[in-house]
C-alpha cells in the first residue's frame, strides 16, 4: 500500500491498446493515439480548433489536462496491473496485494491482474455508499469469494478476495440503489475555494436531504488546486453523507501543476444512473479541448433517448453578459451549446460565478449554483446555496426534471 502506480503499455478491457507515460495517474481503457486521431477530425473539419478565438495558451493547458484523463483509472505496479472500465475510478495506491481506488460515479467496474501469487487483494474503494454492492469474479463470470474488513474512514469500503488461479480479479462496485427505478434525487454544488474550512456548514445542510444518493461538484473545489489543499477538501468530504463526484474548475489550475486528475480522476467523463445519464465536462480554461468534444459527441450519442444532465464550471454563456464568465470565444460557445440541444440533453449546470441563476440555452433549462463559499456576489442577497435536483429515468410517464435551489445560511 501506499506506492504511487506506473502506467505500462497494455490492453483495455475493451481491447484497445493504452499508451504508456509517467506515473501517478490513473487511467481509461481507450486508446491515445484513437482519440488524437479524432480529435484532428474535428479540427480538420472544422468544428473546433484556434479559429474559434480562444487564446493557445488556454487551449494547450486544456489539451493537457484532456490528455490526463486518458490516463486515469489505469495503472501498473511490480505486483499488481488495473484498469478501470471508462476511467470512472483513480488508482490511488497500488501494492502487493492491495489496491486503493477513489469511485468517481456510482457504478464502477475494473479488471486487476494479481502477479506472483499472491492469494488475496485487498480492495478499498472510497467516495462511495457504506453499504455499496461489491462483487468479484473470475474472468470466467465465477463469483469470487471476498469478506469484509473494518474502513479507516466514512464512505469507503474493504474487502478482501480470494484471487484465482488464473490471477485476474473482475471488479464491479455499484451503489446499493443502482438497480432501482422511479425518481430519485442528487444535489449540486460548486465554487468553495477560499472557505474549504467552513464547508462542512454546506454539508450540513445538504445531509438534512436524506433523499439525495449523491452531490454533483462543478468545479472550484480550491483556492489554487494545490496538493494540499485538495487534500484538505477530501479530509473534509467526511462531513458529507453521500459521495461526491466532481469536475475542476478554473481555480484547481493555479498550482505549480495540475492535481486535479491523480487525486479525484477525470476532468471530462460520463456515467448512468438509474437509467438517466450524467456528463461531467472539464471547460475550466473557458473552452473546451477537441479530445473532449470527440468523447462528448459520444457521449450525446449514448443518451439521446435517456435523460441527459450536462454539468461544467464555465458556462459557454454568461446570463448576465457584464462579466468574463463564460467561454473565451462566443463562437466555440454557440457551437458547444447547439451541439447539446442537437442531443437531446435536458438540463445544464454550471458554477464559477459565486451566485445562482436559472436561466435557458440552446432551450435546454440551465442553472448555475456557484455558492459553497467563495466570495458572493453583492447585494444579490443569494449567498451560499446548492440545488436539489429530481431526476427520473425517459419514459412515456416519466417527469421533467425539476430543481429546486436550496439556501444555506442567511445570505451574505
Amino acid at each position: 500500500m501506499g506506492r504511487r502506480p506506473r502506467r505500462r503499455r497494455g490492453i483495455g478491457l475493451d481491447g484497445w491498446a493504452l499508451a504508456p507515460g509517467a506515473g501517478g495517474r490513473c487511467a481509461v481503457s481507450r486508446w491515445r493515439e484513437a482519440a488524437r486521431g479524432a480529435a484532428r477530425a474535428l479540427v480538420a473539419a472544422g468544428v473546433v480548433g484556434l479559429a474559434l478565438g480562444a487564446s493557445s495558451s488556454c487551449v494547450n493547458v486544456a489539451r493537457r489536462r484532456a490528455e490526463a484523463d486518458l490516463d486515469v483509472g489505469r495503472a501498473s505496479a511490480d505486483a499488481l496491473d488495473v484498469e478501470m472500465v471508462d476511467g470512472l475510478a483513480c488508482v490511488r495506491a497500488i501494492g502487493p496485494g492491495a489496491l486503493t481506488l477513489r469511485a468517481q460515479a456510482p457504478t464502477v467496474r475494473g479488471r486487476v491482474t494479481v502477479k506472483g501469487g499472491a492469494p488475496t487483494l485487498t480492495v478499498t474503494v472510497d467516495n462511495v455508499h457504506a453499504d455499496a454492492r461489491f462483487v468479484a469474479r473470475a474472468p470466467d463470470g465465477a463469483l469470487l469469494p471476498s469478506a469484509g474488513e473494518p474502513p479507516t474512514r466514512r464512505k469507503q469500503i474493504v474487502r478482501r478476495v480470494t484471487v484465482p488461479a488464473a490471477g485476474v480479479v473482475e471488479l464491479d462496485v455499484s451503489a446499493p440503489t443502482a438497480a432501482d427505478s422511479g425518481p430519485f434525487d442528487v444535489g449540486v454544488l460548486a465554487d468553495v475555494q477560499e472557505a474549504i474550512a467552513t464547508v462542512g456548514e454546506v454539508y450540513a445542510r445538504i445531509n438534512e436531504h436524506p433523499s439525495l444518493e449523491f452531490v454533483l461538484f462543478t468545479g472550484d473545489l480550491t483556492r489554487q488546486g494545490r496538493r494540499e489543499q485538495l487534500e484538505e477538501f477530501e479530509r473534509r468530504e467526511q462531513e458529507l453523507d453521500v459521495p461526491l463526484y466532481a469536475t475542476l474548475g478554473n481555480h484547481e489550475l493555479g498550482a505549480e501543476r495540475v492535481y486535479f486528475q491523480e487525486m479525484y480522476g477525470r476532468g471530462s467523463y460520463s456515467f448512468v444512473h438509474r437509467g438517466v445519464r450524467f456528463t461531467m465536462l472539464d471547460s475550466a480554461s473557458a473552452t473546451l479541448d477537441p479530445l473532449v468534444y470527440g468523447w462528448l459527441d459520444g457521449w450525446l450519442e449514448q443518451g439521446r433517448d435517456a435523460t441527459h444532465v450536462v454539468a461544467m464550471h464555465i458556462a459557454p454563456f454568461d446570463p448576465v453578459g457584464l462579466r468574463n464568465g463564460s467561454f473565451a470565444s462566443r463562437a466555440e460557445a454557440a457551437m458547444l451549446v447547439s451541439r447539446l440541444a442537437r442531443g437531446r440533453v435536458d438540463v445544464t449546470l454550471y458554477g464559477h460565478v459565486h451566485s445562482f441563476y436559472a436561466f435557458a440555452n440552446g432551450g435546454i433549462p440551465a442553472y448555475i449554483s456557484g455558492g459553497g463559499g467563495a466570495i458572493p456576489e453583492r447585494m444579490d442577497g443569494i449567498g451560499r446555496n446548492f440545488l436539489v435536483m429530481s431526476l427520473e429515468a425517459a419514459g412515456p410517464t416519466a417527469r421533467r426534471p425539476e430543481v429546486t435551489m436550496v439556501r444555506v445560511g442567511d445570505g451574505p
